[in-house]
């Protein structure tokens, strides 16, 4: 973590972002990306293993569960001991729960153990990277940099599923494709591991004098509404990642690429071209619109009939995902001040996977209650979430000034003269009309308030 007087800060507005180390950290984020996006057939993998779907499920279940809980220690972690050595630590987590998907010897156990490695491990990475991100860029920028940064993700969501199918193509049926997926995924992890040693070489950490336990900072600091929008990013990631595949099999589509190319390619552009909307719009009015953005995705699903009219959803949902994140990320974690800004960032992103882990057994329930034909019933309650939460973020907190708290130059008092009279004992001369007593004469003079 560099310190407050790095050039990105001590240079405000006038200093570009964009340097190499920005270039890095993108160029990291979208390997990082890739390697988890390589991961999405792991419930191939454990149905190829003679896995059930409530197996595949308890195991990366499992592996979320161990993230949040690690998040709760995480961002202290990084408070008193800056990214670099988290962060690195968090990658060799990342790449030995790959190799363990591709190594095992049969035993479930190990699935799941590998599973929670690699869960805490990419936990640890995204919220290593935004903290560090958010250090180099001045406040004002932060949600620019934060959107900048992210739309790398989306690359990464883009080439992942095609080197995955590259891989499908390439090796004949059998556990050699699985193998080949976790093991390149394995190999991005130490690409990834060399970029972070190289990005963070001459950072210097100081720690807080302050340390005080998590709830404390957290009911201290506490980012307030903000955390409701941020679990509607989970609900969102919830629907598209575990219900849409059973969705298009319920309506017999065989090809839902249409979606997920539609949604990374519109999440993408917009987020290019709204990265600046933090100053110019508002956080606010961003996280609004992002809301109404999803909401809307969510109720499209219900007009589907052909594969390609899910391209509508995705382009609604990748629009409101581009605007939420930034938004989020930077109001979650600006609540905090800079020394304690790894507990803000990666508790704003422990509420999204909150949001995952609480919403997927309530979004199954409603398509199971109508004897699994109930996804019209799943995306109206998920659109009407949006929604709901927009309304409350609206009349709470949206109506508080849209200001980034300067933490690191406090405000000091201005300097202004006061007149006060002060008394002064002067001894008249000899043969004065009152020889030898005491005048009193009144001087003012300028205090300083």
């Amino acid at each position: 973590m560099k310190t407050p007087t790095s050039p990105a800060r001590s240079g405000g507005q006038t200093a570009t972002i964009y340097n190499r180390v920005f270039w890095m950290s993108y160029a990291a984020n979208a390997i990082a990306v890739t390697a988890n996006a390589l991961t999405f057939r792991f419930a191939e993998f454990v149905a190829f293993l003679g896995g059930s779907e409530v197996i595949s499920g308890y195991i990366v279940g499992t592996g979320i569960t161990a993230a949040l809980l690690v998040r709760l220690g995480l961002g202290q972690a990084i408070d008193r001991y800056g990214t670099r050595y988290l962060w690195l630590l968090a990658t060799l987590l990342f790449v030995s729960g790959c190799s363990g998907f591709f190594l095992h010897s049969g035993a479930w156990w190990e699935l799941y153990a590998s599973r929670v490695l690699f869960s805490v491990g990419l936990a640890g990475m995204f919220s290593c990277s935004m903290v560090h991100i958010q250090n180099q860029v001045p406040a004002k920028r932060r949600t620019e940099v934060i959107a900048s940064l992210g739309s790398s993700g989306f690359l990464g969501m883009i080439t992942g599923p095609l080197i995955g199918d590259v891989i499908f193509r390439a090796f004949p049926e059998g556990p050699a494709r699985f193998y080949a997926l976790f093991a390149g995924a394995a190999v991005l992890g130490c690409v990834y591991f060399a970029l972070v040693i190289c990005l963070t070489s001459g950072d210097r950490h100081t720690p807080p004098h302050e340390t005080p336990a998590v709830h404390r900072l957290i009911f201290r600091f506490w980012p307030g509404p903000i955390v409701f929008v941020a679990m509607m990013i989970g609900i969102n990631f919830t629907v598209i990642s575990v219900f849409l595949t059973r969705f298009a099999t319920h309506l017999g589509l065989r090809d839902i690429s249409t979606f997920f190319m539609g949604y990374a390619a519109a999440a993408f552009t917009f987020r290019i071209g709204t990265r600046t909307w933090g100053e110019s719009v508002g956080r606010h009015r961003m996280a609004l619109i992002g809301l109404a953005g999803v909401g809307c995705g969510q109720f499209m699903f219900l007009f589907v009939s052909q594969a390609w009219h899910l391209l509508f959803p995705a382009l609604s949902c990748g629009f409101g995902h581009a605007l939420l994140f930034p938004a989020v990320v930077s109001l979650g974690a600006g609540a905090f001040p800079p020394h304690y800004r790894g507990t803000g960032t990666t508790l704003v992103l422990g509420f999204t996977e909150l949001g995952t882990v609480l919403s997927a057994p309530i979004l199954g329930g409603i398509i199971d209650y109508f004897h699994g034909t109930g996804f019209s019933q799943m995306f109206a309650a998920t659109g009407s979430t949006a929604f709901a939460i927009a309304g409350y973020y609206a009349l709470t907190a949206a109506r508080c000034p849209d200001k980034e708290q300067e933490w690191e130059t406090p405000s000091i008092p201005a300097i202004k003269a006061t007149p006060v009279s002060v008394a002064i004992e002067e001894r008249v001369p000899a043969g004065s009309p009152t020889p030898e007593t005491i005048a009193v004469r009144s001087t003012t003079f300028g205090k300083s308030a």
